[in-house]
């Protein structure tokens, strides 16, 4: 890496011969042999790291000497590494008294090679590298658990029912486009992609949010023109992923943001923008794999530029936050080789989808509720999730005005993808999840709740165009599958064009933060029979949850106790006096409601506990349902606060 000065301005420049780099091994190259091959020819990969995901969504990372890996690399890549399973979020599963957790190669997906640039290996001048390599978690030396195994378990039942189903049904391939029997199908396959939404920034810049927002109504960031250190950040970065072979199809700026300034020394400051990153789909593993391998690179990248980033669901209140939309298909592989849609209809004139595709739909919606505790884990998650941010609030998907007429509604909850010209693009787009969504749990879930629709749709034996008047049905008309108080589909603008009693009445009542959404899986705990059809039946998959939910029980309390508190007391301490005694009723008032907020929310007195303090004390005697609603109260209150001292604020001279 070189610095290149400019006047007083310093440009980092990835100045290596990346064509000398080693990047990938796919899983063609996992035998031991071609390991070592790889690793001798590339000495500047030092470490080896096997990264197992646990129920917090971490990722374990123990840097292995290559040369230690190579002495012994037959039995690790066979039986994996041991680690501390009190170290790890295993909850419910691993705990100080049956630690033994192993981290087991997963030998079917790529091997990624990560670069620290700020370490150069001495001998070959390259940056210092570290093989990761994905595995699975194994507790106590015999059941499989954790995220990854959550996925590939839901994959392969997914799979192995969907084809008895078809087996069984085969009135269905009248109405799907490339086939017309079973018999014809060698394997099921599923593919997945995610959009990776982030913002970025100079570090200590506070956001102003008046800038921000006005920016964002006017759409003055939204697919603009990157300059600056950001651009030279974002080429660097799709230039590395290139490489990496990710299939990388764009960089954008998105809606947030506001343009960074030129200061006095000649270098940008108070850069302030959101930006997203595409790329193409994969295999589910592969697709969750390829995203916690592309966040890594985009922040070793942009600090290299000194560029802090954030992938919160909501960094910035009162702002647009980033979403990780997660594409869903199903297709099958002939045992001539081609490949067809399994969502694609017979005739695309006449229907938007095959039964299939109308099944998976309709069960992703009926059974969405099951799915909110993976979508929005934190309160970060559920600040995101509100009207007017392009961010879903409601159960309801588009199809198009027409069957000739693709729908791009951003308003939905899930939407229909096609491309008239390219059957194979036919897909859902799940638009509720954020980066810090768990996309192992989240695509595992998904698929899950997608054949139980399968599977209602099939057996009833219904056409495509049946199928469309069941997701369009009315509020009140009753369905085979789908509940009656319900409706499903709409091609309005579902923030604009309803109230929000109409919302919640045609819609649901979503959950308002994290110990609502868990109400889903059981009062007290992962009932076995809630989650079921997340699940499948089967006790791995119920177990993973169980520790899931504890996980992130624990999670939103602790974070809420140790920094929600104290950051609301910083924006409190934030709400000083402006004026002066001789300042108008106006001013006076507005100041008088400010400090009752404050004090209502942050301060106590000898006859009055403050609605912090009360969170506090609901935390440490682990009553939830309390510091749920305290949760929301607060919020309600904050929100006002912010509203009255923006308008006291904005009349001071």
């Amino acid at each position: 890496m070189e610095l290149r000065k400019t006047n007083t301005v310093y440009i980092k420049m990835i100045n290596f011969d990346l064509n000398r780099m080693l990047f990938t091994l796919t899983p063609d190259e996992h035998d031991a042999e071609t390991v070592r091959l790889r690793l001798e020819a590339h000495p500047e990969v030092r470490f080896v790291s096997f990264t197992g995901v646990d129920m917090g969504n971490h990722q374990t990372d123990e840097k292995i000497p290559a040369a230690a890996f190579l002495n012994d690399m037959e039995k690790l890549l066979s039986d994996g590494v041991q680690t501390d399973g009190s170290s790890v979020a295993l909850p419910t599963i691993a705990d100080l008294s049956n630690a033994r957790v192993d981290i087991v190669p997963n030998h079917e997906v790529n091997w990624y090679v990560e670069y620290n640039f700020g370490n150069i290996d001495y001998e070959t001048g390259l940056p210092t590298g570290t093989l990761r390599i994905p595995s699975f978690l194994r507790h106590n030396g015999d059941r499989m658990v954790g995220s990854r195994v959550f996925l590939r378990d839901a994959v392969e039942r997914f799979r192995e029912r969907l084809d008895e189903l078809l087996k069984n049904n085969p009135y269905v391939f009248e109405h799907i486009d490339g086939i017309s029997g079973h018999d014809e199908i060698d394997e099921i396959e599923l593919t997945n992609a995610t959009e990776l939404e982030f913002w970025v920034k100079t570090p200590d810049d506070k956001a102003d949010r008046d800038q921000l927002s006005i920016a964002q109504e006017l759409k003055e960031q939204y697919w603009q023109r990157v300059s600056g250190p950001v651009a030279t950040a974002m080429e660097q970065t799709l230039e590395l992923l290139g490489h990496y072979g990710f299939g990388v199809e764009m960089g954008h700026k998105e809606v947030g943001g506001v343009k960074a300034k030129m200061g006095n020394s000649g270098s940008f400051d108070h850069i302030m923008e959101q930006l997203e990153i595409d790329w193409k789909y994969a295999s589910p593993m592969q697709a969750a794999d390829n995203e916690a391998q592309i966040k890594h690179i985009i922040r070793d990248v942009f600090r290299m530029n000194s560029l802090e980033v954030t992938f919160a669901a909501k960094p910035i209140h009162g702002v647009a936050g980033s979403g990780e939309h997660t594409h869903f298909g199903v297709s099958a592989r002939l045992k001539d080789g081609s490949r067809i849609n399994l969502f694609e209809p017979a005739n695309r004139e006449a229907d938007f989808m095959s039964p299939l595709g109308y099944g998976a739909l309709m069960g992703i919606l009926r059974n969405y509720e099951k799915l909110y505790p993976i979508v929005a884990p934190d309160h970060d998650s559920f600040q995101r999730l509100k009207p007017g941010y392009e961010a879903p609030v409601c159960i309801v998907t588009s199809l198009g005005m027409d069957h000739s007429t693709p729908s791009r509604n951003r308003t939905v909850l899930i939407g229909l993808v096609r491309d008239l010209k390219n059957p194979l693009s036919t897909r859902f787009e799940l638009r509720s999840p954020n980066p810090h969504t768990n996309t192992y749990l989240i695509i595992g879930a998904t698929y899950m709740t997608m054949l139980d629709g399968i599977r209602a749709a099939l057996e009833s034996g219904k056409t495509s165009a049946e199928l469309e008047a069941s997701i369009s049905k009315r509020y009140g008309e009753s369905d085979f599958y789908l509940e009656k108080d319900r409706e499903y589909r709409s091609e309005q603008n579902i923030y604009e064009d309803y109230s929000v009693e109409e919302r919640e009445k045609l819609f649901g009542l979503p959950p308002a933060n994290v110990w609502q959404s868990f109400l889903a899986w059981g009062e007290s705990e992962c009932d076995p029979r809630e989650v079921e059809i997340i699940t499948g039946g089967d006790d791995t998959a119920a177990m993973i949850l169980r520790s899931y939910r504890e996980q992130m029980i624990l999670k939103w309390s602790m974070e809420y106790h140790d920094r929600y508190i104290p950051n609301t007391m910083d924006l409190l301490r934030d709400c000083v006096r402006l004026h002066d005694d001789d300042s108008n009723k106006y001013d006076a008032d507005n100041w008088n409601r400010v400090s009752e907020l404050r004090s209502l929310v942050g301060r106590e007195e000898n006859d009055r506990v403050s609605l912090l303090m009360k969170a506090r004390l609901a935390i440490d005697s682990h009553d939830y349902t309390e510091l749920s609603r305290l949760e929301l109260e607060i919020e309600e209150k904050l929100e006002e606060l912010r509203e009255v001292y923006d308008r006291y604020r904005r009349n001071i001279f």
